[in-house]
């Protein structure tokens, strides 16, 4: 008897066992299906599903079933991969499950029924006569569930006799609890959780791939994305891909952070990108918003990775053409437009190894820093004092007293402070203001003694950042420093040192050597019983365009902590000075010797003429440039002449010179030290501004 209770147990019971001990999340959707079948009045007639391939619409369809059995409701099943597009095919599948009487009705009014679509995507060229003629034939107590890629076309929405019995939902990834409860189902050890949280995005086919390599003892690498895991999860996201200029679209889309169709002509190189863009905004993994379009999170990190591993010079040409897109955005807008695009700059570089660990993806581009107004500064004092003390919570309360515009706040969505940071300008600082804080004495005093701000130059500290659950962690506080930081750099004119100030700064070392932040070493300070650390960069050193250009480069290279090339020591002078140095180079120009020692030769000027250490013949192309800038205008050509033989050709003396030239002296003395000035000053512009874009 024993061994005959054995066989009666099929397989199939088994394996719906085990997905139903498996099965989590969705939640709203069960209760929607159990209270469809049990009310004696039920009020939803159809449940409309819709996800990307792998989202678990067909788990879900079990799970509906086994709900369906337990309240005692026949169960019809359909697959849209197995029946042709037509009615007849439809009416004879339907045919094989229940009786479909000559009258035209489909099961018994005192049946309870529930019918289960699948891949109705396929079955789209029927989909109005399932609406107007299938459907209806149903008992009104029968429940339908449909799944599909897509969303219900517009007929379903705008027929208002189905208004109240129709109910659509967008299926989206489960959430962190629910991927953990989901790996602690299927006895993935506990210490891969996170790492394979992180990697999925809760999205199910891609836990359920990666929980069965755990489960099964495989290694989980520091890289989930392994390149089987990618090709089984793009086969679910993209069907067909009609030509590869489609595939561009689709890494350009995601790449960005919401693409439109002015990305899209900017990238792609198109006139017209109104059937590009129609074409990526009907993939079942693309939403719209009222910004553009943007992929779903696992989707995105699938097709960036495929791309990176499969043509890494294909992505990096796709990165470099989004980001020059929003670059030129960038600069042609204002306020909260721009904070915007730059919000979008950043999240180009969000997969790139160095990138990740300061930022709050899962927040990117929600929380927008606000100025703080007066109301603002007792939340402003007590945050600093709940995180870093009494001390500092004073010194916050000074800096706003003297300089409330420079102090941002980042709120939550019901308006509450969630936190903030301050931003003080250095060169407006009196010595006592200076002397009254530790740190903003440490970057002033590492300022000047490394390369000093000229007269009008602009010094800026990020001096506090505290976000009230997460301190100086990943948060919506942390993500909007870099936003406001580069409207600073962008919009400040005579910016020369900008400063960010961190608590524990030994964390953030390898971070801001890529982003070209490096540690201004020896100016770490103590407030309180915390330690904190400067970041610098000097940007008449490199200025922002030339700061992007390297950022990008080291994000994409492959030891991005690694500088690129060395970067020489820069000397900043003062203008007397300056001109000094010139004349001496003048004066010198034929003696390399000479012009080896002269401190021109660490400056700006010269230093961006190199690829590293540079050397006389920059110096000398210099010199050239800046003499053949008088002869841009005809009126300067007399000055041309005297620099021409008293320093290019020199004619031995300057009496000499002056009778080579066929003038009297006093007029050649003239005329050389009009072209000398000249020859300073546009030194002195590049050296203080750059060179020319």
């Amino acid at each position: 008897m024993e061994g005959t209770a054995q066989s009666s147990i099929l397989l199939g019971d088994i394996l719906n066992s085990r997905r139903r001990r498996t099965f989590v999340g969705r939640r709203v959707e069960r209760e929607l299906v159990r209270a469809g079948l049990e009310s004696g009045d039920p009020q939803l007639s159809v449940l409309f599903l819709h996800g990307p391939g792998g989202i678990g619409k067909t788990t879900l369809l079990d799970e509906c079933a086994q709900i369906a059995a337990e309240t005692g409701a026949s169960v019809v099943r359909l697959d849209g991969r197995d029946i042709p597009p037509s009615p007849s095919a439809v009416l004879a599948a339907l045919g094989e499950a229940v009786d479909v009487p000559d009258t035209g009705v489909i099961a018994r009014e005192e049946e309870r029924l529930c019918v289960l679509i699948d891949t109705y995507e396929v079955l789209a060229p029927i989909d109005e006569w399932v609406r107007r003629q299938l459907l209806p034939r149903l008992p009104a107590t029968a429940l339908t569930v449909i799944a599909a890629r897509t969303p219900p076309s517009s007929e379903w929405r705008s027929d208002a006799a189905w208004s109240e019995l129709l109910r659509v939902v967008s299926l989206r990834n489960l959430t962190q609890q629910e991927s953990r409860e989901f790996l602690r189902a299927v006895a993935v050890p506990p210490p891969l959780h996170e790492r394979i949280c992180r990697a999925t995005h809760g999205h199910p086919l891609a836990l359920a791939l990666l929980a069965d390599v755990a489960s099964r003892g495989g290694e989980v690498a520091a890289d989930p994305l392994t390149p089987d895991l990618m090709g089984e999860l793009m086969q679910r996201f993209i069907a067909v891909v009609p030509s590869p200029a489609h595939r561009r679209a689709l890494e350009v889309c995601a790449l960005a952070r919401v693409t439109t169709e002015a990305l899209l002509r900017d990238a792609l190189g198109l006139e017209d990108a109104h059937e590009m863009f129609g074409w990526l905004r009907q993939l079942s993994f693309v939403d719209a918003g009222p910004e553009g379009l943007a992929p779903h999170d696992m989707a995105r990190d699938v097709i960036d990775a495929d791309l990176r591993w499969r043509d890494l010079d294909a992505y990096t040409d796709v990165f470099h053409r989004v980001c020059r897109h929003i670059r030129h955005s960038l600069l042609s807008c204002t306020g909260r437009e721009q904070q915007r695009m730059i919000f979008d700059l950043k999240f180009v570089f969000r997969n790139l190894p160095g990138i990740l660990y300061p930022v709050d993806w899962e927040s990117w581009g929600r929380h927008y820093p606000e100025p703080a107004s007066p109301a603002d500064r007792e939340t402003i004092v007590e945050f600093t004092r709940l995180h870093e003390g009494a001390e500092a919570a004073a010194i916050a309360a000074a800096w706003f007293e003297c300089q409330p515009d420079g102090f941002y706040i980042v709120r939550r969505p019901d308006g509450a402070p969630r936190g903030f940071f301050g931003l003080i300008d250095l060169s407006l600082a009196s010595a006592e203001d200076l002397a009254s804080d530790p740190g903003a004495a440490a970057a002033w005093q590492f300022a000047r003694g490394h390369s000093p701000p000229r007269t009008g130059e602009t010094v800026t500290q990020t001096r506090f950042v505290v976000d009230l659950d997460t301190y100086q962690d990943p948060s919506p506080t942390m993500n909007a420093i870099p936003i406001i930081t580069m409207q600073r750099y962008l919009c400040t004119p005579g910016l020369s040192w900008d400063f960010l100030t961190l608590a524990e700064p030994d964390r953030w070392n390898e971070y801001f050597a890529v982003a070209d932040l490096p540690r201004a070493e020896g100016a770490d300070f103590e407030v309180g019983v915390r330690t904190y650390g400067l970041f610098a960069h000097d940007f008449r050193r490199v200025p922002v365009d030339a700061w992007l250009e390297r950022v990008t480069e080291r994000a994409l290279s492959e030891s991005p902590s690694a500088p690129l090339r060395p970067t020489p020591d820069l000397l900043v002078l003062s203008q007397p000075e300056f001109e000094q140095a010139v004349r001496q180079a003048l004066h010198d120009w034929h003696r390399p010797d000479l012009l080896r020692r002269n401190p021109l030769m660490r400056t700006r000027v010269v230093c961006d003429r190199s690829d590293g250490e540079p050397d006389v013949a920059e110096l000398d192309c210099v010199l050239r440039d800046a003499v053949d800038s008088l002869a841009d205008n005809p009126r300067d050509d007399k000055l041309l002449r005297a620099v021409d033989r008293t320093y290019l050709r020199p004619a031995g003396t300057q009496e000499a010179a002056a009778r080579v030239l066929g003038v009297p002296f006093s007029t050649y003395r003239r005329h050389l030290t009009q072209g000398v000035a000249r020859i300073v000053s546009w030194l002195w512009d590049r050296d203080v501004y750059g060179h020319p874009q």
